[in-house]
């Protein structure tokens, strides 16, 4: 089995059951909060709209406070996955642009030129997105008790990055020699990206990156597949 299939398998990795389970339940206290009646019969004692929980199977309902309900929604605060994917992430997103952008002056094949289009079509926005993340969430700072991710320099470690050197190769091809080695390096890239997606899901915490890393995995699955048939 390829790592895109996998990958995309793999999605209910979204997974952590026990959260999808929490999720549920939540869904459903949520649901209820438009329960508060106007007929007075569900408020508390101080006058309050109360929100009426209900329970599980065989179980009878609860009539909460609003800060009760508060309290009984699950902590989807970011975690270390979730910074460490999205400021790798950016730079990830940036080799590929990187690579996309000598597409159109040295590519020989129209299909690889509109891939590289495409490519650069999706993971600026995307860049964009996950810019916008960080400032909402800054990662914690030394000293705060929590360790901050590496940020920056470590594009070594991160699966499916293209070496300088490799860069430099690719840089000088043209024709149907760049055609082979863009789609060889893109490829990795890719797949890189969708290992990263897939810790994220694993051990991430925040509903907004594990939606983006379902986004870096349909997307890039479908193109993974594409380049091979290019290939």
């Amino acid at each position: 089995m390829d790592m895109a299939k996998d990958l995309r398998g793999r999605k209910a990795l979204r997974a952590r059951p026990l959260r999808l389970a929490a999720a549920t339940a939540t869904a459903g206290l949520l649901l209820t909060l438009t329960a508060c009646q106007d007929d007075g019969a569900d408020r508390a004692d101080d006058g309050r709209a109360s929100i009426v929980a209900p329970g599980r199977p065989g179980e009878k309902s609860r009539t909460l406070t609003p800060e009760q309900a508060a309290r009984a929604k699950p902590d989807d605060s970011p975690n270390a996955a979730d910074h460490s994917y999205v400021q790798r992430m950016i730079e990830h997103h940036r080799q590929a642009l990187t690579m996309s952008a000598l597409a159109p002056e040295r590519a020989a094949a129209d299909p690889v030129k509109r891939l590289a289009e495409r490519i650069s079509a999706a993971q600026k926005p995307e860049i964009g997105a996950m810019q916008k993340w960080l400032a909402l969430h800054p990662a914690p700072t030394a000293g705060s008790g929590t360790t901050a991710p590496a940020h920056g320099h470590d594009h070594g470690s991160m699966p499916g990055m293209a070496t300088e050197q490799q860069l430099g190769e690719l840089s000088d091809a043209r024709g149907a020699d760049f055609d082979r080695l863009f789609l060889k390096l893109m490829t990795a890239h890719h797949e890189g990206a969708l290992t990263m997606a897939g810790e994220a899901l694993a051990g991430g915490n925040n509903p907004a990156v594990e939606e983006m890393a379902n986004e870096v995995v349909a997307t890039q699955s479908a193109e993974i597949h594409r380049m091979r048939a290019m290939g």
